[in-house]
């Protein structure tokens, strides 16, 4: 596993309690253009959100994450086999696979290393798609005190694989034959606890405290409380996704 760059292994347990959960729309879509819906690998799971997606589609999902904590920290589901690998390096069997997803997390990989393992495992007509978020969307008020705390706060702290989600992948190489996709968002509910829980899985936040020996989220949470209203307000939040996908 050389040159795994491990951001949240460290807050796993984070990781897993407060990230969001990606539509059932997009594993529908997904599946529906798969000419068989056997067998699909979730490539760098970290605790699972896509792999339990997946799994109301394929009747057999292997997950794998080069991170044992994020392994360790998966909620088990019917269907899905949790398994610590690198993505360069699956174990799977060659030209066994319908779909390879990799959720918010392809641009850490040695990529022509991935791709090539990519090709290995899917079978013919097999396809592979690659997807993240865009920055949360909130009331103004709230949007307003959580882009100064990514932009100032941060700046200097997110690791510079991150340019590539905030261009939503399309300097990302990608050497399949890509094909039209459909427009996806993740939504929740949350209160503010919720919302802080999420942003102290950011991985410029494990930097900053590194860095600075100290947790910016406390500081944060003071000022979110003061356009928040009751902590325990639930409000609406918006990530949209962007997406990938193609065949070999």
């Amino acid at each position: 596993m050389t040159g795994f760059k491990d951001h949240f292994s460290v807050n796993a347990g984070g990781y897993a309690a407060h990230r969001p959960h990606y539509p059932d729309a997009l594993f529908a879509w997904l599946a529906a253009r798969c000419p068989r819906q056997d067998l699909a690998w979730d490539c760098a799971t970290g605790s699972g959100q896509a792999a339990r997606g997946l799994a109301a589609h394929f009747p057999r999902v292997i997950a794998t994450d080069a991170s044992a904590e994020q392994i360790a920290n998966a909620l088990p589901c019917a269907g899905v086999e949790f398994r610590v690998a690198p993505a360069e390096a699956s174990g799977l069997d060659a030209a066994g696979v319908d779909l390879v997803t990799v959720a918010q997390a392809a641009h850490w990989f040695d990529l022509p290393r991935f791709h090539a393992e990519a090709r290995r495992v899917l079978r013919p007509g097999g396809a592979i798609a690659l997807w993240g978020y865009e920055r949360l969307e909130l009331e103004p008020a709230v949007s307003r005190l959580v882009g100064h705390f990514y932009h100032r706060d941060l700046d200097g702290f997110w690791p510079p694989e991150r340019h590539h989600v905030e261009t939503a992948y399309r300097e990302l190489p990608f050497p399949f034959v890509e094909e039209a996709t459909a427009e996806f968002a993740m939504t929740a509910r949350w209160d503010l606890h919720d919302l802080l829980g999420y942003l102290s899985t950011w991985s410029a936040v494990k930097n900053y405290r590194q860095a600075r020996g100290r947790d910016p989220i406390p500081e944060l949470g003071e000022r979110l409380a003061r356009v928040w209203g009751s902590p325990d307000t639930r409000k609406d939040i918006k990530w949209p996704l962007f997406l990938r996908f193609g065949r070999p």
